[in-house]
């Protein structure tokens, strides 16, 4: 049979699909390779990996969440300055993509979501800087840092007057990191107001994720002390999966009528034609969240119980919520565009399968059938949710801050499972505590096992800030 038997439209439909399945973001396979390679410690691997299928597995769409991911493993892997650019190039992607309207992509209505550039969601957005300004801090350019610092208040400030009270409207860890940030600077006034910033956003997080206000009771500084201040990332991130439900056509046709999106005003004009159904399948993206086994922290300072990490983000939780606001209207849209894929298909059918009728025979059989097969196969490969995110940031940030006498002090992280039995541990030897500075030490859980990450000091002024 040839391929001339069928429309121009329906073929358009095939091509337009198999381009969206090119451009919909890692495989579960790639994900899941990317997630072993980290779990194994092997970030040297992951980074290679990545490069490897950059263009087979994240292409041009994709640009925002590689250079996410490769900043996140350059991270973990100690290689701060090259994970700075990976997410500078990240940032300026996303940049440029904010400064356009998504839900008006050509083709996103005919398709799905994944064939629009991914721009990140909010919270990513924010860790991204929260990223870059820990890889300055890990970097000893505190300068760098608090640019970062700033750059997270100026895209909050935006984002809440965008959406108001929504749960993720504010990063309760990103402006206490700010404030620690502007205190190491003896920017004193500046670390007040984030930290002022931080208790509110951290009431909003005990509402809406359920995460307790951490409570740093620490004394005030003197000549002989200085401060240790540990990061936890623990975990791996929430993977989002692709559900479906069946909605009834008339229900679907309603949400058609009120659509003024692109290609609405063909399906109408079919509607009117008489083009029916009886339902409609439709996918939408959900949350999934792999176990981890670590649940909590502790340092010991020379071989003594020093203190506990708090947890700071819950990634996951954040994640979940931001999902679950947005559930409504990724649902309404779905429904709207699988409707007007659904006829757009059908007209693209009919006009095929009066072609075929030209033909005569067993041939316009034949042709009917490829037509008909054709078009089915085309709304099955497009109607799959975008389930695109940035899978190597952890389900957790945790944080303890610790009053250390002067010196050199043997540091142990201890990580601990929810019955509070040991999972593992990593030691710090002769970590060096200035009473000037304040010194950070960053590690990572995964799969139970740590990977010691940095240490580095920073110029601290008072230990005011609490």
């Amino acid at each position: 049979m040839r391929f001339s038997c069928l429309s121009p439209r329906l073929i358009l439909i095939v091509s337009c699909a198999a381009l969206a399945a090119c451009e919909s973001g890692p495989s579960g396979a790639t994900r899941q390779h990317i997630a072993s390679l980290l779990a194994q410690r092997d970030y040297a691997g992951a980074d290679a990996y990545l490069d490897s299928v950059k263009e087979s597995q994240y292409g041009q769409k994709n640009e925002v969440l590689f250079y996410l991911d490769k900043g996140a493993v350059q991270h973990d892997e100690g290689k701060y300055k090259e994970s700075d650019q990976s997410f500078e190039l990240a940032e300026k992607r996303m940049d440029d993509l904010y400064t356009v309207s998504l839900s008006k992509a050509g083709g996103m209505l005919l398709l799905n979501d994944n064939t629009v550039d991914y721009a990140g969601e909010p919270f990513e957005h924010t860790l991204l800087n929260v990223y870059r300004a820990l890889d300055y801090v890990f970097l000893n350019q505190p300068e760098e840092a608090l640019v970062e610092s700033r750059k997270v208040e100026e895209f909050l400030t935006q984002l809440q007057r965008k959406v108001g009270k929504a749960a993720y409207s504010d990063d309760a860890f990103a402006r206490y990191l700010d404030a620690m940030l502007y205190a190491d600077q003896g920017q004193m006034d500046d670390a007040r107001i984030s930290l002022n910033a931080a208790r509110a956003a951290y009431a909003n997080y005990a509402a809406y994720y359920g995460t307790p206000v951490p409570k740093f009771d620490l004394p005030k500084s003197d000549r002989r002390h200085g401060e240790l201040v540990v990061i936890h990332y623990n975990g791996v991130a929430p993977r989002k999966i692709s559900k479906t439900f069946q909605v009834a056509w008339n229900d679907a046709m309603v949400l058609v009528r009120q659509s003024d999106e692109n290609d609405a005003a063909q399906a109408k004009n079919a509607l009117v034609a008489g083009l029916t159904g009886n339902a409609i399948t439709v996918a939408y993206p959900a949350i999934e969240q792999d176990p981890y086994p670590v649940a909590s922290s502790e340092v010991w300072i020379d071989s003594k119980p020093a203190g506990s990490t708090f947890l700071m983000e819950d990634v996951t939780a954040i994640a979940s919520r931001d999902l679950q606001d947005r559930l409504a209207l990724i649902k309404t849209r779905a429904i709207a565009r699988a409707a007007i894929k659904y006829v757009l298909a059908q007209v693209a059918y009919k006009a095929a399968a009066k072609g075929c009728e030209q033909i005569g025979g067993m041939t316009e059989y034949v042709c009917k059938g490829a037509a008909k097969a054709t078009m089915m196969a085309a709304i099955a490969i497009t109607e799959v949710a975008d389930t695109r995110g940035w899978d190597t940031l952890p389900a957790q940030i945790r944080m303890a801050r610790i009053k250390v006498p002067s010196g050199k002090h043997d540091v142990l992280v201890r990580f601990l499972d929810s019955a509070g039995n040991l999972v593992s541990t990593q030691e710090f030897p002769d970590v060096e505590i200035d009473a000037r500075k304040r010194t950070y030490l960053a590690a990572a859980s995964v799969g139970g096992e740590l990977v010691a990450q940095a240490q580095t000091g920073q110029t601290q002024e008072s230990g005011a800030l609490k």
